[in-house]
């Protein structure tokens, strides 16, 4: 698989670059987020480890940048606020690593968010639907009444895990589990800005996202107001 690695520190990318290869990746990069944008472009990398920290376009402004894409990013960054985890996370970032970090589990996260991604491209269906809706499982791609919807990753892997199971219940520590694939330090309430957008893009649909008081939230097809 290939890896768009995008910092400014020379040294922190030969390094990565090496432990990638090391690991049987294929890694290109650059220092900047305009050339990230035109290499994202025209390469398609399979992940993009992407530093927030930047001259010019810094790391936030690529990640949104790039949403359309669906590539999955893992954010690298000196910075650990929940706030700027948060609006990484937020713009669709899959994950973010606090430098300095152990290659171990840098390559750790890597591997986790490639499954994450991947995990149906096993399967024999190639899509799934639930009433109006419909997903592509091998494109990532969601229609709702015939017509496609964007969604950014998260959003699309949280309709995804409500379609798959729908009528659970899930609080929200079970979807930053599953969605997230790791154990979220910090703020829950990304859960909840996410389900706010997913609900707005699901339209006259997003009565099927229902609220459970005091818990979390479960996916049921009904048109119910």
């Amino acid at each position: 698989m290939k890896i768009l690695v995008v910092d400014d520190e020379p040294a922190i990318v030969d390094l990565i670059n090496l432990n990638l290869q090391l690991e049987g990746f294929e890694s290109i990069s650059c220092n900047n987020g305009f050339d990230a944008i035109k290499i994202a472009k025209s390469q398609n990398p399979d992940l993009i480890l992407l530093d927030i920290m930047m001259p010019g376009l810094d790391g936030f402004q690529v990640c949104k940048a790039l949403q359309k894409l669906n590539i999955p990013i893992i954010l690298l960054t000196a910075r650990n606020s929940i706030k700027d985890k948060l609006c990484g996370l937020e713009l669709g970032a899959d994950d973010y690593i606090t430098k300095p970090f152990d290659n171990r589990e840098l390559i750790a996260r890597i591997k986790t968010v490639l499954r994450r991604v991947n995990k149906y491209s096993s399967k024999d269906e190639s899509s799934i639907a639930a009433g109006p809706i419909s997903i592509n499982l091998m494109e990532r791609k969601v229609h709702i009444d015939g017509r496609e919807v964007f969604l950014t990753p998260k959003e699309y892997d949280l309709l995804l895990l409500f379609i798959e199971n729908q009528r659970k219940v899930f609080s929200r520590e079970n979807i930053l589990e599953s969605v997230w694939g790791y154990e979220y330090m910090g703020d829950s309430r990304t859960v909840d800005m996410h389900i706010q957008r997913l609900r707005r893009k699901l339209g006259d649909y997003s009565v099927f996202i229902k609220t459970v008081f005091s818990i979390g939230y479960k996916f049921e097809v009904n048109y119910e107001a």
